[in-house]
């Protein structure tokens, strides 16, 4: 039986591939090159594949639909991940604590915030640290004011992705409102639903380091923190 051989090494990692042309785009990893840029935000990607994916967050197209739900989802990888909250299944385990997770994002992710403290990129503009770069260039938007997510019905458009969303939702009649079913008040994210649901029941799991003060949000939590400085 004839095995396909990956003859093209990388002499950086030691990676191989079975084409020169994905030795090539892999060698721009290294050497931080990024040829194919945005023409709406500017960001830039070793590859086509990239761009291309990344194109659709600014047009809206949501290709990859889920045959469980009405949720859709910009690449297949995404709709991969969401089939796990219909399954249960979260096959990436955390080694320092019994956490698991559906993805491996979000376990780098959970190990860098939660047992690292680590925060090597810092914002040009204040100067202050974050854990991963997703996080610093969310921050940086609050300084320069982009609005890289469009509507595709209409002209309006949107710092953050969960503001397009909630457009789509209120002006559109595009996507699902998430009901109360005690005093019937609708979200249309499912994480601001459990959240306010969390008031209904009195859960106040976030803790004021300087008093006992309890509250029910990480924003509320922030609001008050001011109080104890000078």
């Amino acid at each position: 039986m004839y095995i396909h051989s990956s003859k093209y090494k990388c002499d950086e990692c030691g990676k191989c591939f079975p084409r020169n042309e994905k030795l090539t785009t892999h060698r721009r990893s290294h050497l931080g090159e990024k040829p194919f840029e945005c023409s709406v935000c500017d960001k830039r990607f070793a590859t086509t594949w990239s761009l291309t994916r990344h194109s659709s967050l600014h047009s809206g197209e949501k290709l990859y639909k889920c045959q469980l739900c009405d949720k859709a989802f910009y690449d297949s990888g995404h709709l991969t991940i969401h089939s796990r909250v219909h399954t249960g299944d979260k096959p990436y385990k955390c080694s320092l604590c019994d956490k698991s997770f559906t993805s491996s994002t979000h376990l780098r992710r959970h190990e860098r915030r939660v047992h690292s403290n680590v925060r090597p990129h810092s914002c040009s503009y204040c100067g202050k640290l974050f854990v991963g770069v997703g996080d610093l260039k969310r921050h940086v938007r609050v300084h320069t004011g982009a609005k890289p997510f469009s509507c595709r019905h209409c002209s309006e458009t949107f710092k953050w992705d969960h503001q397009l969303k909630e457009h789509l939702t209120k002006s559109h009649s595009e996507g699902t409102w998430f009901t109360c079913h005690i005093c019937h008040q609708k979200f249309s994210r499912k994480s601001n639903l459990k959240q306010h649901m969390q008031r209904h029941e009195g859960v106040k799991p976030y803790v004021c380091d300087e008093c006992p003060k309890r509250f029910s949000s990480a924003s509320e939590l922030k609001c008050h923190q001011p109080v104890h400085s000078d």
